[in-house]
């Protein structure tokens, strides 16, 4: 990463941010510090827009405003892409938008007051629904009123009819009915007199009498029911009017905004990144970070737009910088993939180092060792083949496709270490035996094994530390790493003599060492040295798990060789035995991808990485 300065003539400021965003390659820095010399502090000052900026600022604020005002007017829908250069039309559109924003906020609202008003009647038409029925058996006269009603509770019927016939002394009649919707309705038949009466009486008995609306009260029961019917249909119709020539509207119009709009962003992003530069009285500062490698490319860019008015100049990198330069993470195309593990974890600093070439140089070891199957890593070969191609343009199923081949063919290598295809197939069929190892009843040797790579896996990490510690000129963190290293190894030299691989002589002199290397451990480490190296200890002891979760899988695989060779049956022991295969699969995949990234993300990393990077985010379209 270069730490870059651009310097031109003022009136190019927006030229030169405009290629800058085209290059897609430079990160704009809003601070001064590392990039202005000592004593011109004074004369470099915060570039203040003018005030056709401010105004075409403002003007485009609004405008786009309105834009979206009009959108939410507008039914959302696919429409064609607009080719006309939104610059040269800005001005009409400012003077169109408006007269857009009426007319579709006028059919926007006259549809919801439509809209409301059909629900309105829906909800009358059931309930005049189901009286209608009742109605068809009581002559309507003048003298008489009609009151609908709705009844919570069918007990309620009977209290009702006591309640009214006090009242009406049984001049009336109560008759009910189920509704579409599963509401008892019901219609009070009552002479005009009495009518107020008995609607007082309702509304103390807390039932809701069914009011219609005003334009209602000079019709009949009958004639009700045919007019809510005709009204749903004209609204209907109406509202089918209105959203035609709404979607009328945004097929014209919303290709044309739609790319008003997108410049509207852009230029205002662009207006919005001034902010983060300098000027002086004639000149404007650019500061910022770019990868290295494209240095020359904006040059080159700079030069051919501007010739010599607009320079370019890489400055110095300082100690003081290091924690501000941002950090991209660029890898060979075997590693690529695994970006996707180390995706989820905090950037490493800019001094610290990528992790993803150590996922992607110990995952698959790792995962291989757990599954350790042949044709276990033949099928999921298969299987990420066919996800490579299935989605080819999806980034994250592709990149998951591509580290499981590699992990496939990992597991398929260990598996002819261990004699292993779909568990002891080839011992039972072919009565061949592992090159290396039977994991299954060779346990303590795969402990000894996997602790080996624990050993080897923690220490590197150990040393990567060492290493990073003298860089930054921490010394005592350094030696107290290079110490635990010293004291690991001989404490698993001291193991070793137990096992006859060294000599008991030597236990002696390297306890006498262990012993004297202790105060140094305290005093690189502090009080707590000896508890980090026992979180080291702890670490190795944690890559049994290598050897535990393989052990499970090559059990299960046993098991199921074994049940469906005792079924009897072929059929179905092809059936049991592949199920339990298949589960075993589904397993194998998971478990050794959780357990191998543990690994790396507690044991390893925690011994040598430093977090807290800063993205690079580099000024783009």
């Amino acid at each position: 990463m270069s730490k870059v300065e651009i310097v031109g003539a003022k009136e190019l400021l927006q030229e030169a941010l405009t290629l800058l965003r085209e290059l897609g390659i430079f990160q704009i820095e809003p601070a001064t510090v590392g990039f202005i010399e000592e004593g011109r502090e004074d004369d470099i000052r915060s570039f203040l827009p003018d005030e056709k900026s401010m105004f075409e600022r403002l003007f485009l604020e609004n405008l786009r405003h309105k834009i979206d005002e009009l959108f939410s007017f507008l039914p959302k829908q696919t429409v064609r892409e607009s080719y006309l250069e939104p610059r040269s039309i800005i001005d009409t559109i400012a003077k169109t938008i408006e007269r857009h924003i009426s007319l579709s906020k006028e059919l926007f609202e006259r549809r919801a007051l439509l809209e409301k008003e059909r629900a309105d009647l829906d909800r009358y038409g059931i309930f005049l629904g189901a009286l209608a029925s009742l109605v068809e058996t009581t002559k309507e006269t003048p003298d008489l009123d009609f009151i609908g009603l709705t009844i919570r509770e069918p007990e309620m019927v009977e209290h009702l009819r006591e309640a009214i016939s006090r009242i009406t002394d049984w001049k009336f009649e109560l008759m009910t009915e189920t509704a579409e919707d599963g509401t008892l309705v019901g219609l009070i038949t009552v002479e005009k007199d009495l009518s107020d009466k008995v609607k007082k009486s309702l509304s103390d008995e807390h039932v809701p009498e069914l009011i219609f609306p005003a334009s209602f009260s000079s019709l009949t029961f009958s004639e009700k029911v045919v007019y809510v019917k005709k009204r749903i249909v004209e609204i209907t119709a109406e509202i089918a009017s209105i959203e035609a020539g709404l979607s009328r509207l945004a097929q014209r119009w919303i290709p044309i905004y739609q790319g008003v709009k997108a410049w509207i962003d852009d230029r205002l992003s662009l207006l919005s990144t001034t902010a983060s530069t300098f000027e002086t009285r004639m000149c404007f500062f650019i500061n910022g970070w770019m990868p290295t490698a494209d240095l020359e490319r904006l040059r080159k860019g700079i030069a051919g737009a501007f010739g010599s008015k607009v320079v370019v100049g890489e400055k110095e990198m300082r100690e003081e910088d290091l924690e501000r330069v941002p950090i991209i993470l660029k890898n060979p195309p075997y590693f690529k993939p695994f970006e996707l593990f180390t995706s989820i974890l905090p950037l490493p600093a800019y001094t610290s180092y990528d992790p993803t070439p150590f996922i992607g140089i110990f995952f698959p070891i790792f995962f291989g060792m757990i599954l350790g199957d042949a044709g276990y890593g033949v099928l999921l070969g298969i299987i990420s083949i066919f996800l490579m191609r299935k989605f080819r343009k999806t980034g994250m199923v592709r990149d998951g496709a591509k580290i499981l081949l590699i992990a496939s063919l990992y597991s398929a290598f260990f598996g002819v270490l261990f004699g292993e295809f779909f568990g002891d197939l080839p011992e039972r069929f072919f009565h061949l035996k592992p090159l290396l190892i039977e994991r299954r009843e060779a346990v303590v040797p795969m402990i000894f094994f996997s602790l080996s790579v624990g050993v080897a896996h923690v220490l590197l990490g150990l040393l990567l530390g060492a290493i990073t510690g003298f860089k930054h000129g921490e010394k005592k963190e350094a030696v107290y790493k290079v110490l635990s290293i010293v004291v690991i190894l001989s404490m698993i030299a001291v193991l070793a003599t137990f096992f006859g691989v060294f000599p008991a002589l030597i236990t002696r002199p390297i306890v006498i060492g262990i012993l004297f290397l202790t105060p140094v451990l305290f005093f690189t480490g502090g009080l707590l040295a000896p508890l980090e190296l026992l979180k080291s200890i702890g670490n190795i002891i944690s890559y049994v798990r290598i050897m535990a979760i393989g052990l499970t899988s090559v059990l299960l695989a046993f098991v199921a060789n074994r049940l469906g060779g005792e079924t009897g049956d072929i059929i179905t022991g092809i059936l049991v035995a592949g199920l339990l295969h298949l589960l075993n699969i589904v397993l194998g995949v998971f478990s050794p991808t959780i357990h191998s990234l543990r690994l790396h993300y507690v044991e390893f990393f925690s011994k040598f990485m430093e977090h807290g990077g800063r993205r690079f985010e580099p000024l783009r379209k």
